[in-house]
């Protein structure tokens, strides 16, 4: 069987591209060609089996009031489930977290990470071998994040927050067993400012593909 990479986020996952002009087909969402996720499989070959598992919006695990079934937690079990045997998770959430509506900061949204990997541990879906997770925190908001029409929703704070979070999910991954990467030079774009760009996603897949066999 081939390794089983599960790979849990948010629109950075599921591949929303703000820059039409961007994305190869000029829509909302880069295609298989350009995700990072889809680059990865394709970098890793055919001894692995990568799936997405990413829906814009999502949370660590805190509910969101104007969305329905955001907070990673609420369909963990499921998703793993659904997905085994996994050899590897990978999750990259925490932009979301720092929504001011959502009232935490940068500190609850490691908190709601280390909650979030404690129940992946516990699913049986690892088959014999111990539970195997990469947190990947991902790159900061850029400020122009609050002169966007997308990002007024975001709320106030956001930025600041997010620039705190690589300290505080570095630290939860050493005390949950997790391994670590900090997405931090992965280029995000300049028209909402929260968005990997196509050159983004080349280069966070670049980066996993080194990092990932080593992990296996």
């Amino acid at each position: 069987m081939k390794k089983h990479i599960v790979c849990i986020g948010d629109s950075n996952t599921h591949g929303y591209c703000a820059d039409p002009s961007d994305c190869a087909d000029g829509g909302i969402r880069f295609n298989e060609e350009e995700r990072w996720t889809c680059l990865l499989q394709k970098a890793l070959g055919d001894g692995f089996l990568v799936t997405e598992e990413g829906l814009s919006g999502r949370t660590t695990v805190f509910p969101d009031p104007l969305h329905e079934s955001m907070d990673a937690l609420g369909v963990l079990y499921a998703l793993l489930k659904s997905h085994e045997v996994v050899d590897l998770m990978i999750v990259m959430l925490g932009t979301n977290d720092v929504k001011e509506r959502l009232g935490a900061n940068a500190a609850c949204a490691a908190l709601g990470m280390e909650r979030l990997v404690r129940k992946a541990q516990s699913v049986d879906c690892w088959g014999d071998h111990a539970p195997n997770i990469l947190i990947v925190c991902p790159p900061a908001i850029l400020p122009l994040m609050e002169d966007h029409p997308c990002g007024v929703p975001m709320g106030k704070g956001c930025i600041e927050k997010s620039l705190q979070l690589p300290q505080y999910l570095s630290a939860t991954a050493q005390l949950v067993g997790a391994h670590y990467f900090d997405a931090a030079e992965c280029e995000f774009n300049h028209v909402d400012g929260m968005h990997l760009t196509r050159r983004g996603h080349a280069q966070l897949a670049g980066k996993l593909a080194a990092l990932v066999p080593t992990l296996l």
